[in-house]
């Protein structure tokens, strides 16, 4: 519990509020920040968009974009991001989606995780290859989405 403990604080010192959106991590991300002591003064709420229906409808991210891309790809997760933050009033926002296993999903191979975060209108997404479990592939990808919020918010704040 360091990185999501320095992502919180780093949020509660600047008044900023994050939102989850995840897929094949099913909350873990989430679970993961509330953890921290202080969290309720940042996270505001998260949303497990498992099936693909579920991004569009609870999301946002058009239909037309989950059928060319589909669920597991680098579009959809930029747009899962942007879609929580916009949903929840956040400042910033963490989503994943990919195939955590045991079999290819939509022809794509288990352990292919994107990882996307949203701060102030500025979007970075991240493709991992992960292997191991499906309980491991979820907490690499839980673990990634952390840091990469972290390092997102702390250029964009260095930005400013």
């Amino acid at each position: 519990m360091e990185k999501e403990k320095e992502l919180i604080d780093l949020l509660r010192f600047r008044g900023m509020t994050i939102a989850s959106a995840e897929s094949l991590t099913g909350g873990l991300v989430a679970a993961t920040l509330v953890s921290v002591p202080g969290a309720s003064n940042a996270f505001m709420e998260g949303f497990v968009t498992y099936d693909t229906a579920a991004k569009h409808r609870t999301l946002g991210v058009p239909e037309d974009i989950l059928k060319e891309y589909g669920a597991i790809s680098s579009v959809t997760a930029e747009l899962m991001a942007r879609g929580a933050a916009a949903h929840a009033g956040t400042n910033v926002a963490v989503s994943t989606t990919g195939n955590a296993g045991p079999d290819p999903s939509e022809g794509k191979p288990v352990g292919l995780v994107y990882t996307a975060v949203y701060v102030d209108g500025f979007t970075a997404v991240r493709e991992h290859h992960f292997s191991g479990t499906r309980p491991e592939i979820r907490e690499q990808a839980a673990r990634e989405a952390i840091n990469l919020c972290l390092t997102a918010l702390k250029d964009h704040l260095r930005q400013e």
